[in-house]
């Protein structure tokens, strides 16, 4: 089992207590806004505040947790998320929800560091061929986390409001840094060529490392099509429940949630039985099936507006999502040095906040003009068109099916190198 290995329970444990905690701020936090404010507005202005720090810092982000040590990156961030939240303790009134929008983008902005650190450490944790596992077990825990945690935001929103979602969330990133410090400092990378020093240069070394590699090209290129639907879906899901299902603002919240019942499952399916597959097939037919039960779900109601089914296929459609990003965490890890491992995951953020924008953007525009079944269908063809890029392109043959992907590329590019087990699990 991928869990005896004592970093990785550390470095699994410390995410779950954050991202439980994320979950509570964020799911109080939206309601708290709409409370003071009433508008619908004020609540996009939330979620813009979230991802244009992704788009703008996401891709830097990933330059300096190449330059530095991962598990100091990790503490010393979660310390600054931590602190970043205080402000949130003076908002008491409408006048005053601008707070919000700074602190949420503050959040978000060094949330980069964190998740770049956390993705680029992981395989120095456990041994190549438990990689997937791990990452099938890190989707797993996000979902436990999206479970517990929007249950018990709703209750810490009622019984405290915006205090009690700071203080809780506060803690979890305090306990979080904690447990990260308790990590063994992973092992060196291998002498290889030095890499240039100045921020720009070593960003374009990431960028340039992604444009030669066929892999890291098709696999942004996934993130690009699925992120706009996902952002599609997003801004159409509450109107598709309530217009179409004539769902109350309870459905809508319960049938959200629900999907992580499928991922806590699929997550378990991923790390017992994931090691038996290839990572390409993972994302590819998981990707496909992904697809297909959104198409389901969201051209059901041309038959029935029964409110049943979409709990039914939100459950289901669970179990491939978890699949799917166990492959594509995995073939991220495989198809990158380790040394370049943080910018490519920081680009890879960057461009899926930059697509959702585009995808929120379009869903606005083309919801009422088209009709919200035509266009939020699109995420389901998205994610089966990503899918079958997947297989298509990217040959079984050129797959990491061990510790090393081995591709051609432009003389000191080092893609593909050995992927080195972390201390433990040697």
């Amino acid at each position: 089992m991928v869990t005896r290995h004592r970093d990785f329970r550390l470095l699994l444990s410390a995410g779950l207590v954050s991202l439980t905690g994320d979950w509570i701020l964020r799911t109080g936090l939206t309601y708290a806004v709409y409370a003071l404010t009433g508008s619908t507005l004020a609540s996009a202005t939330t979620l813009l505040a979230s991802l244009l720090p992704q788009v703008a810092v996401g891709s830097l982000a990933g330059v300096y947790v190449d330059r530095w040590d991962r598990r100091r990156t990790l503490v010393v961030t979660n310390l600054l998320l931590a602190a970043a939240l205080l402000p949130l303790l003076a908002v008491h009134d409408r006048h005053q929800v601008w707070i919000i929008y700074l602190v949420t983008a503050v959040e978000s902005g060094l949330a980069q560091f964190s998740i770049a650190a956390e993705a680029a450490l992981v395989p120095n944790t456990v041994p190549a061929g438990d990689l997937v596992a791990a990452n099938a077990l890190n989707g797993q825990s996000r979902d436990v986390a999206r479970l517990v945690g929007a249950a018990l935001g709703g209750v810490a929103a009622g019984l405290g409001g915006i205090a009690a979602l700071t203080a809780t969330d506060v803690a979890s990133f305090a306990v979080a840094a904690g447990i990260v410090a308790l990590l063994r400092r992973p092992r060196a990378d291998a002498p290889g060529a030095a890499l240039p020093r100045d921020l720009l240069g070593e960003w374009a070394d990431g960028a340039r490392i992604a444009a030669r590699s066929p892999t890291l090209r098709l696999l942004l290129l996934f993130v690009a099509i699925t992120s706009v639907g996902e952002a599609i879906m997003g801004t159409l899901m509450a109107p598709f429940v309530r217009d179409l299902l004539h769902g109350s603002a309870e459905a809508y919240g319960l049938i959200l949630s629900v999907q992580a019942t499928g991922g806590i499952l699929g997550g378990l399916c991923a790390a017992a039985f994931g090691s038996r597959f290839t990572p390409r097939a993972l994302l590819g037919y998981g990707a496909i099936a992904f697809g297909a039960v959104d198409l389901a779900l969201f051209l059901y109601p041309l038959l029935t507006r029964a409110l049943w089914p979409a709990f039914v296929y939100m459950v289901v459609v669970g179990l491939p999502g978890a699949l799917a990003m166990a492959g594509l965490v995995t073939l991220f890890q495989s198809a990158t040095s380790d040394r370049h491992r943080g910018r490519v995951f920081g680009a890879a953020n960057a461009l899926e906040a930059a697509a959702m924008l585009a995808g929120a953007l379009a869903a606005g525009g083309l919801g009422s003009r088209l009709g919200i079944i035509p266009v939020i269908a699109t995420q389901g063809v998205g994610y089966c068109v990503a899918g079958l890029l997947v297989l298509l392109v990217l040959p079984a043959s050129r797959l990491p099916d061990g510790p090393v992907v081995r591709e051609q590329h432009a003389p000191g590019v080092e893609v593909g190198e050995p992927v080195e087990p972390g201390p433990v699990g040697r």
